[in-house]
């Protein structure tokens, strides 16, 4: 049985690829190789199930990975798949380095200036080229922050927070 705490999402499976039984996955990482580390991938079924696979194998294709699960060598077999969130174990993640973070412990902090003024929630992660952007919406407002050191002044996940130095401009609307 899995509980969905101990479970981070990490993609979807957007569609089937050729004829056996294989599978096209958006990575939510914005890195496609994040994927192909995981031998085993729990999916959600549409009625909220948790199911557990066996990965046989991965590959990057462009912007997207092909994945093959054991025991589907068809297309008929996995055409149901299509459309499932794709969950890893959080500890089948790797530890990052000091300053790096996975996207879904960002996702809901509390973002306000070094002034103290509140902006919103951090509700979704745009990977954009060079860096990422994050999205902190409050009501009707929405907020775009570029993820560079000069304006992320500081994250702080036990509080839930984090604390930003928006340069002069870029939170006019």
């Amino acid at each position: 049985m899995f509980s969905s705490d101990s479970l981070v999402l990490i993609g979807k499976v957007v569609a089937t690829h050729g004829i056996r039984g294989q599978l096209r996955v958006a990575p939510y990482s914005g890195d496609a190789g994040s994927i192909l580390s995981h031998h085993t991938i729990v999916l959600k079924g549409p009625n909220g199930e948790l199911d557990g696979y066996e990965v046989a194998g991965s590959s990057i294709h462009g912007k997207k990975v092909i994945l093959s699960l054991e025991s589907f060598h068809n297309i008929n077999q996995v055409e149901h798949l299509v459309g499932r969130e794709i969950f890893v174990r959080r500890e089948q993640l790797p530890e990052l380095p000091d300053g790096e973070y996975y996207w879904c412990d960002l996702i809901g902090l509390k973002v306000r200036t070094i002034g103290g003024g509140y902006l919103g929630e951090l509700s979704d992660i745009l990977a954009a080229g060079g860096n990422d952007v994050y999205v902190v919406r409050m009501g009707e407002k929405e907020y775009l922050i570029p993820a560079v050191e000069d304006i992320v002044a500081e994250i702080n996940l036990a509080e839930g927070t984090m604390t930003v130095d928006p340069p002069e401009g870029l939170l006019d609307l």
